[in-house]
């Protein structure tokens, strides 16, 4: 599933042809994917200008001109993929339709969005920009990694107490908003925290040292593209290429990259997830 680097990823390339723009044409082929589609999508879509267009964890947020912001989940396989931008970034002709293009935006100026998902696992919903963030997915959201609400005190108070591993409590969204498993991993890796450290064996000190890394972290994810695995796709259709700088994630076997470190990289399961780590350097 596409994490918080790949979500804000798709976001930067949608921006140039949506924000300021009018969906001229709002094609809906389905009547769900993960859920139903709200009831006149199409319709209610059709004619709106997209004032802004917004990240909250990984979920992008179009906010229109009619009062209401789109939802949306790229979902396990999910991509937003732009055509026909007349200014020159994208690909110019849109290509043939496919068998999973779901949702079809045709912008006024000519660009082209389309939402496909072979797996059906993304969602899309409309809600009143008023209040939004009441939304039953957004509202048990915590603090964006990225924003000022995740701060050395605000972890170290969150996690007081825990007995849940630390892996577990960094992946909870209610913690910390759009963390998945890839760079988590990095990050306890960066800091030399093993995943599976209980968070009452911690000490606020070493807590704390995880909010720069984890922030660090997703950045350089984004300024890579973010990470493709096996569909992520950025807006363009590129790849990402954050996978190319992994220290651990993926890495079961082979050698800890850590200079002096002589061990590899191992590999566990927590939760039904894997977690790799270097067993020598994450204590």
């Amino acid at each position: 599933m596409p994490e918080l680097p790949e979500v804000e990823t798709v976001r930067r390339g949608l921006a140039p042809v949506m924000e300021g723009q009018v969906i001229a044409r709002a094609r809906v082929n389905r009547p769900d994917l993960r859920w139903p589609f709200p009831d006149r999508m199409a319709d209610r879509l059709t004619g709106a200008r997209v004032d802004r267009l917004r990240r909250r964890s990984k979920y992008i947020l179009a906010d229109l001109s009619t009062g209401e912001t789109l939802l949306i989940h790229l979902g396990m396989s999910g991509r937003m993929l732009v055509s026909g931008d007349p200014l020159g970034r994208f690909v110019h002709d849109h290509p043939a339709p496919e068998k999973h293009d779901h949702v079809v935006l045709d912008m006024g100026q000519g660009a082209r969005i389309t939402f496909n998902d072979p797996r059906r696992f993304g969602a899309m919903d409309l809600m009143a920009t008023v209040g939004a963030e009441g939304h039953p997915l957004l509202a048990v959201l915590g603090p964006e990694p990225l924003g000022n609400g995740f701060s050395e005190s605000y972890l170290v108070s969150a996690l007081a107490g825990r007995k849940t591993p630390i892996k577990a409590a960094l992946l909870d969204q209610k913690i910390i908003a759009g963390l998945g498993n890839i760079y988590v991993c990095e990050a306890l890796y960066r800091t030399r925290i093993h995943p599976a450290r209980k968070v009452n064996r911690l000490s606020g000190a070493r807590l704390a040292t995880l909010v720069p890394v984890v922030r660090t972290v997703l950045q350089d994810a984004i300024a890579a593209g973010g990470s493709s695995l096996r569909d992520f796709r950025q807006a363009d259709g590129e790849l990402g290429y954050f996978q190319h700088s992994f220290d651990v994630y993926g890495r079961e076997g082979q050698p800890c990259r850590t200079e002096g470190c002589t061990d590899t990289v191992r590999r566990i399961v927590q939760s039904g997830r894997s977690s790799f780590y270097c067993p020598s350097c994450q204590r």
